[in-house]
């Protein structure tokens, strides 16, 4: 593929490229094709299969991402939109280098961080801990740690009603819980940043400081992605937008171009 169709329309302007997906394909495998009555017949059938292609091993493939191909620039924010089950978080989790290509290649510059509603954190841990342990695991030093914690927690506003900081996660209500999460990746800088439906999360107050925070992360030379079925929040947030419908790239461009676009095709 020519340089220019990788690059983009922002090729040669002087734009620092933080994320190249070329020709991406994301195949997932799924035991899924009955192989037999009962578990041991199963598990027997499996091994004596075993070395087969996928069919014969009762393997289903789901092709989740379809030959996506976009450069992301240092500075930009990037909107990922598209109906449930179109590929974004799959596209998001590639990048991350948590999903490995069928085909295709991805490039990144730096390190990726991937923060979703669901990441991992601790639910038998108060929240204090998952604090620092998650500052740890994105990279920061305990003096990182330290200066930033109790910014973490202002910004998270889950001490607003109480010490919750020092309850275990498991009392957390899920918006709670996702906004401290957001708090933590959001207290450090990243080369990229993605953003998996985490301004859904909270009242109208923490959404404006979250848009506010990702707006810093782009002044500070990162790079934002965004995954939100709120069409308000990508407006707001992002300058960009990447359209995936069934696994395919099916528009890239401004986003109110793009929106515009999408908001015809889903009607509303």
């Amino acid at each position: 593929m020519a340089d220019e169709d990788i690059l983009g329309k922002n090729a040669g302007k002087g734009h620092i490229p933080t994320v190249i997906a070329d020709g991406l394909h994301i195949v997932y495998r799924v035991n899924g094709a009955k192989t037999g009555k009962g578990s041991a017949t199963a598990a027997l059938s499996r091994i004596v299969k075993r070395g087969s292609d996928d069919a014969a091993r009762g393997v289903r493939k789901v092709h989740a991402v379809k030959g996506v191909t976009f450069t992301a620039y240092r500075g930009e924010a990037i909107g990922l939109i598209g109906s449930n089950g179109s590929g974004k978080s799959t596209l998001l989790r590639a990048i991350a280098g948590l999903l490995p290509a069928e085909k295709g290649k991805v490039f990144t510059d730096g390190q990726p961080s991937l923060l979703g509603v669901n990441a991992a954190l601790m639910n038998d841990l108060t929240g204090e801990r998952n604090v620092i342990l998650g500052g740890l695991a994105m990279g920061m030093s305990r003096e990182q740690i330290r200066e930033r914690y109790q910014e973490i927690v202002d910004f998270s506003g889950i001490n607003e009603k109480g010490d919750f900081i020092t309850l275990p996660m498991r009392t957390y209500s899920s918006g709670m819980a996702a906004r401290l999460r957001f708090s933590i990746a959001a207290a450090k800088d990243h080369d990229v940043l993605m953003i998996d439906e985490a301004l859904a999360t909270g009242d109208r107050k923490f959404q404006k400081r979250s848009e506010a925070r990702i707006r810093e992360l782009r002044k500070e030379a990162g790079t934002v992605f965004l995954v939100s079925h709120n069409n308000k929040s990508i407006r707001d947030t992002c300058d960009r937008v990447l359209w995936l419908e069934r696994g395919e790239l099916r528009m890239d461009g401004p986003t109110a171009e793009v929106l515009k676009e999408y908001e015809k095709f889903t009607g509303k």
